[in-house]
């Protein structure tokens, strides 16, 4: 209670010093005479490590996902996975009433059967008519057949070789009808494919029970790859130039706040939406222990840059005069301010990097927008001083 008294004690003292300043700067009495030392206090310029860190908030979305679904209509028998289950590539997933598919393959193997029956009929008439025509040619030679029935057994086998090739095309339309109905049976089971070298995903969401009557691409489960996740979060025009592909995340989750995950960039968009004016970036993180989840709010944290022994500055030190930014700095004695035009670089927390020039010393951090050029400072070094 005693500390909080004297902390409020001092700040009192300085504002009311300030004021009693700036009063007599601009009282007629004052003008012509020496300006009133400004009470401050200083800082000192610093040298060490600074990082430009940009913090961005997102969700956890799959690597990827796809929902499995039927080919065909029909009435769902079986369901063979549940929400949260492991699947493999190309398990049975679902199995649907077939009775009607096998019926059709049924058929069309009776009448791939037929088909064959007609082509083995016309190949012997074919070789029959051959027969025919060999004979009556040789008896041709012999001037014993007329002509007329040497056409005549030339045209029927022509006929035979027409109809033995109608009846092989009908056997290659009857054979790919049965491909055709077995594909749709096979269709009857319902399976998880995907390409990929991952070979086990997980079940996200699962649409429909058992007994329903499903129609073709109607959803039956929704397949997760969750390792890795993505996050995946909107960066603002300031921060856009410094993103780059390749560049460390840290990812932060309530859901383990004394835990954090390391992820990198793998996608930026190449445009900002015109209503946010933000572009999305896609972090690739490592999920091993299955411990993300999609859906999950996240915060990202990228360090755009750092420097190692950069000049180091209070950001509360920093002023504006005449359109330029800079600090006051004290001189040796701490009885002056002289006002230091400076270039900026990485602010991070309290503390900003001063590019040029080379500052030393200390600089003004209270009081300092009192000040001009000059003027002359009156410095509380702590505060419990400016309370006696």
């Amino acid at each position: 209670m005693k500390r909080t008294l004297v902390i409020l004690a001092g700040l009192v003292l300085v504002a009311a010093v300030a004021w009693y300043g700036r009063r007599q700067l601009a009282s007629p009495a004052s003008q012509g005479t020496q300006r009133p030392a400004v009470a401050v206090e200083l800082e000192p310029v610093r040298t060490g490590p600074i990082r430009d860190i940009g913090v961005f908030t997102g969700s956890l979305i799959p690597q990827s996902q796809f929902v499995v679904a039927p080919k065909v209509t029909g009435w769902l028998r079986r369901l063979l996975v549940h929400v949260g289950d492991k699947v493999q590539q190309d398990q049975l997933i679902a199995i649907l009433d077939d009775e009607e598919f096998t019926q059709q393959v049924q058929q069309a193997q009776a009448e791939l059967q037929v088909a064959q029956a007609t082509a083995d009929n016309s190949a012997s008439d074919l070789q029959i008519a051959q027969k025919e025509y060999e004979r009556v040619k040789a008896l041709r030679e012999k001037q014993i057949a007329s002509a007329s029935e040497l056409d005549e057994a030339a045209a029927a086998l022509n006929a035979a070789q027409a109809r033995l090739k109608v009846s092989q095309a009908q056997v290659v339309q009857k054979e790919a009808a049965l491909r055709s109905a077995q594909l749709r049976l096979s269709y009857t089971q319902v399976r998880a494919f995907w390409h990929g070298q991952d070979k086990v995903r997980v079940v996200g969401e699962r649409f429909v029970d058992e007994g329903a009557l499903l129609q073709a691409n109607q959803p039956i489960v929704s397949i997760l790859q969750n390792d890795p996740v993505t996050a995946v979060v909107h960066v603002i025009e300031r921060d856009y130039p410094k993103v780059r592909i390749g560049q460390q995340a840290t990812i932060f989750t309530d859901a383990y706040p004394e835990r954090t995950f390391v992820g990198r960039i793998v996608r930026i968009a190449p445009l900002l939406r015109e209503t946010s004016r933000q572009a999305r970036v896609e972090i690739e993180v490592p999920n091993p222990d299955d411990l993300l989840k999609p859906g999950m709010f996240i915060r990202a944290q990228v360090e755009f840059a750092s420097r190692q022994d950069a000049t180091l500055v209070p950001i509360s030190a920093v002023v504006r005069r005449n359109d330029k930014q800079g600090v006051f700095l004290a001189d040796p004695n701490g009885l002056v301010a002289r006002f230091v035009p400076a270039t900026f670089g990485i602010a991070e927390g309290q503390f900003v990097e001063v590019l040029e020039p080379k500052l030393g010393g200390q600089v003004v951090t209270i009081g300092n927008h009192l000040l001009e050029d000059g003027s002359k400072i009156m410095v509380a070094r702590s505060l419990g001083e400016a309370v006696r």
